[in-house]
């Protein structure tokens, strides 16, 4: 069994050649100009556990399939990830100035460059997973439905959508728990369970199977977010390398606001228990995800 290491590693060396590394000044035409390049690997290089593209990996090998095959998906999630996480940080989103230790994005290139960049990832994620289904037409098939899962997690139903409402509700104050819940599942949980349903389809995994590791995605997302809040109050932003108590200063509904220190605390271990409810099909096979969420109740960072 491979560790979650070892997966960023896979990770972190295909996505040293995507995007391309465009030279300082060159502006080429059909080709990246350099500036774009600069900003979008700013980014993504700026480290991170690679999460979201580890555990598609490790569910790809865990239902018997190849982990290089596919590796370009993974570093799909991560990108669609990482363009997140340049728009969040904008000042007509959470307007922070620091991530993963190092400035955000729009304070090192300027937001209009930041914007574009994200959308610059965003767009690479997909072409990245179209030229590997190409590339392997025998697979095409199981591509393109993982293609559509990414595409649902990160779209207008799934990140997107909580997004949106994540705003709505800080602006108009809603302290609403519904509310909390379909944040928290779009805006998080959705970029966990998709890319797992993606590694389902790409192995061309049966019903039991996708609804088993769809479980998983829906209680891991929402156990990380609710130690995401916890971390806002109680965590050190050195260990979480961006600026902490903006959800209380700015009036944010989160688990803490909702449910207090303690509720949340329950509320974590109710989704750890789903989540290793969720593997009991698996048996041993699913010790990677298994030891994941265990890390994740008591995680600093």
């Amino acid at each position: 069994m491979r560790t979650l290491k070892e997966y960023a590693q896979m990770v972190n060396r295909r996505l040293e050649q995507i995007p391309a590394v465009v030279p300082q000044g060159r502006c080429e035409m059909g080709e990246m100009p350099w500036l774009l390049s600069q900003s979008m690997r700013y980014s993504l290089s700026a480290g991170g556990k690679r999460l979201r593209p580890g555990m598609l990996l490790a569910a790809v090998e865990l239902l018997g399939g190849s982990a290089d095959e596919a590796l370009d998906f993974a570093c799909a999630v991560e990108m669609i990830h990482t363009y997140s996480l340049i728009h969040d940080d904008l000042p007509g989103m959470d307007n922070d100035t620091m991530r993963r230790g190092r400035p955000t994005n729009h304070v090192v290139f300027g937001e209009g460059q930041a914007i574009l960049a994200g959308d610059g990832l965003l767009n690479c994620a997909f072409e990245t997973m179209l030229k590997s289904a190409c590339a392997h037409p025998e697979r095409a098939a199981d591509s393109l439905l993982a293609m559509r899962e990414i595409a649902t997690g990160a779209g207008v139903t799934g990140m997107i959508a909580g997004q949106v409402m994540d705003l709505y509700c800080e602006r108009e104050k809603v302290t609403d728990v519904r509310a909390l819940e379909y944040i928290q599942y779009g805006k998080t949980a959705c970029m966990f369970i998709y890319p797992l349903r993606a590694a389902a389809r790409l192995c061309g995994a049966g019903a039991e199977d996708l609804a088993a590791l769809t479980a998983y995605g829906r209680a891991f997302g929402l156990l990380f977010q609710a130690t995401d809040d916890l971390l806002d109050v109680t965590g050190t932003a050195l260990d979480m390398g961006k600026t902490l108590g903006k959800d209380a200063e700015s009036g944010k509904l989160t688990c803490v606001s909702a449910y207090g220190l303690e509720g949340t605390r329950a509320l974590a271990a109710r989704y750890h228990a789903e989540a290793i409810q969720s593997l009991s099909r698996f048996g041993e096979r699913g010790a990677f995800f298994a030891e994941l969420v265990d890390s994740m109740v008591n995680r600093t960072k």
